[in-house]
């Protein structure tokens, strides 16, 4: 059997980054224990007695709500357009693509393997806008084993401060991809522009991102009837938090493609489930994720049968 290096170390070091991320409270000394247990009946039976009695749940969370200006720290933790820093590790392993005949007559093509990919993002905060560059860089292993560097994605979302209203923002930008390797990726620039919707509303966040690129190719060099333009990327998200634990459950990227040319569409479907870390200097966002392909019948390309991600984040809101 073939030994998997990228499985490895991403397992590696999702284990490295939790240990960093948790703070155990099992850490106490003995003399923090014995303090702990001392004062007395009497002590504890004041301290019940005169312990204002508690909000019911519902009744804090909404005050809790009311009282917010604009998002909280967990739901900034999931939001890639709020104005902080972003360091993102994840490993995505896509072990089988469907393999049935596409409407051209030919058997779809399988995809990549496996993938590392980091993300940072590095907020720039200026009087009348927010920009936040990105840049996302992927090493890509296809089923022959070859691997190298997939194509770099570098973009700039442009936040307008009157299109900001605190518990979401619209915002539109520049994006370029750079060349990757050959074997696993396109050996070409390309070019685009990106947008993205969001809004968060009690325990729910919600937005839609939409992506559109070209190839920066010479037209004389395209086949008959081929076009520089890529698919449009679609990708509309939701997640729900469960109150105050950390804990949320959202379908993930699913990212769905329109083939202009073919006139084709592609979408797959999951599911996240994933719990957000708020600590004094920021957030730990730790998820897995499955998909799988919901309509890909006529679009002539490959089509992931089973998809699995491991990811952790770490944001530091400004």
């Amino acid at each position: 059997m073939r030994s998997r290096p990228h499985t490895l170390l991403a397992m590696a070091a999702v284990c490295l980054l939790l240990l960093g991320a948790s703070s155990p409270a099992w850490a106490q000394s003995p003399s923090q224990t014995r303090n702990a247990t001392e004062g007395g009946f009497l002590v504890d039976a004041l301290k019940l007695v005169t312990m204002p009695a508690p909000k019911p749940a519902a009744m804090q969370e909404e005050q809790e709500e009311a009282e917010a200006e604009g998002q909280d720290a967990t739901t900034k933790a999931l939001d890639s357009t709020a104005t902080q820093w972003s360091f993102q590790f994840s490993y995505q392993n896509m072990p089988d693509y469907h393999q049935d005949t596409m409407d051209n007559g030919e058997v779809r093509p399988p995809g990549a393997t496996d993938y590392i990919q980091f993300r940072l993002v590095a907020p720039v905060a200026l009087k009348h806008l927010t920009i936040l560059p990105r840049v996302t860089f992927r090493h890509y292993e296809n089923a022959k084993g070859e691997s190298g560097m997939g194509n770099t994605e570098i973009f700039a979302l442009i936040i307008p401060k009157a299109m900001d209203w605190g518990t979401g923002r619209v915002g539109a930008g520049p994006l370029v991809t750079m060349p990757g390797n050959e074997k696993v990726a396109r050996d070409e620039w390309g070019y685009g522009f990106a947008a993205a919707v969001v809004n968060s509303t009690g325990r729910w966040f919600y937005g839609l991102l939409i992506t559109q690129s070209w190839q920066s190719i010479d037209p004389t060099a395209l086949p008959p009837g081929g076009s520089n333009t890529n698919p449009l990327g679609l990708a509309p998200f939701l997640n729900y938090r469960f109150g105050s634990s950390g804990w949320y459950i959202g379908n993930g990227d699913m990212v769905a493609l329109y083939d202009w040319t073919n006139k084709k569409f592609y979408m797959p479907i999951g599911v996240r489930f994933g719990k957000v870390l708020v600590r004094d200097y920021g957030s730990w966002n730790i998820y897995g994720e499955y998909q799988t392909s919901l309509f890909y019948k006529s679009y002539l390309g490959p089509a992931v049968k089973n998809s699995y991600r491991v990811n952790l984040s770490f944001t530091i809101p400004m």
